[in-house]
């Protein structure tokens, strides 16, 4: 159902049992306490109890400051997709150097919200040799299928779209549904310079990580400028953030169980660091 009513009372629920029958709730109007969403309704499920809402910490994938996420008091959580419960393998590997990514910059993906309808609609198919952009239509790696991605199997198209990022400079991260991409992880774990298109993403671990050592972010408004301002980047500087992405991978990697510095401690830190942020009076 997409009538979110239910999921608000839902969470006013829940929240009023924790609040009804342990005294941890009510002592900090919730200020003490964190929930966790990677869902796009994430920020409006917490609208169901106005303490979670106003004071709680909300550690959420949909991390859009202009849908009401507060980077002083809320958490960024890092999307990832794990499909079978595991990073990929495709993406557990060395990652090519320079001069084996023929690709200035790579995307595949469908229409999900008005970012990715914007860059499909000026870049889908205008230049597959230096800059390749699809729609589902992810052509084979592999030389002996030449038909498109949506007519082979799953493992066949992820083993196709992961070529393509370890084949690219750039991998283009656009905001869909929700500010949050998992292939920002996955360019990353590739050895690709995530390209955030989007307007309003509070990024992860912000706390301590310089994005700008390993990222490059792009407004929503300059996606017909995409090609070119990433052709003007000078091979000194794309190496340079491609050994930043090197350096901050040991943060975007789930480990089991978990390792000092990777993504769960990370998630924990950001969580901690906000909760500096409140004094509870005794």
């Amino acid at each position: 159902s997409y009538d979110r009513a239910p999921l608000l009372s839902l969470v006013g629920d829940y929240v009023r049992v924790v609040a009804s029958r342990h005294p941890f709730w009510n002592r900090s109007a919730g200020a003490d306490h964190f929930m966790l969403s990677c869902h796009d309704w994430g920020p409006d499920a917490s609208k169901g109890d106005p303490e979670l809402y106003a004071n709680g910490i909300r550690a959420l994938c949909n991390a859009n400051t202009s849908e009401g996420f507060r980077p002083g008091k809320d958490v960024s959580i890092p999307e990832i997709n794990l499909y079978d419960g595991d990073t990929p393998r495709q993406l557990l590997g060395p990652s090519p150097g320079l001069s084996a990514r023929p690709y200035l910059a790579f995307f595949a993906g469908g229409r999900h919200g008005h970012v990715r309808d914007l860059l499909l609609r000026h870049w889908k198919g205008r230049d597959p040799a230096t800059f390749p952009v699809y729609e589902y239509d992810l052509p084979s790696t592999t030389g002996g299928n030449n038909s498109s991605s949506r007519n082979r199997r799953g493992r066949d198209r992820q083993s196709d779209y992961f070529a393509y990022m370890h084949r690219s400079r750039f991998c283009l991260c656009p905001s869909g549904h929700e500010v949050a991409s998992p292939r920002v992880v996955e360019a990353i774990h590739a050895g690709c310079v995530p390209v955030l298109v989007s307007d309003g993403y509070a990024l992860p671990f912000a706390d301590v990580l310089r994005w700008e050592s390993f990222s490059v972010s792009v407004p929503v408004a300059d996606i017909p400028r995409l090609k070119e301002v990433l052709e003007g980047i000078p091979t000194a500087e794309v190496e340079r953030l491609r050994d930043g992405v090197r350096l901050v991978k040991r943060h975007f990697t789930l480990r089991q169980p978990p390792e000092r510095l990777d993504m769960f401690h990370m998630i924990l830190h950001s969580v901690w660091l906000r909760r500096l942020n409140f004094r509870l009076d005794h």
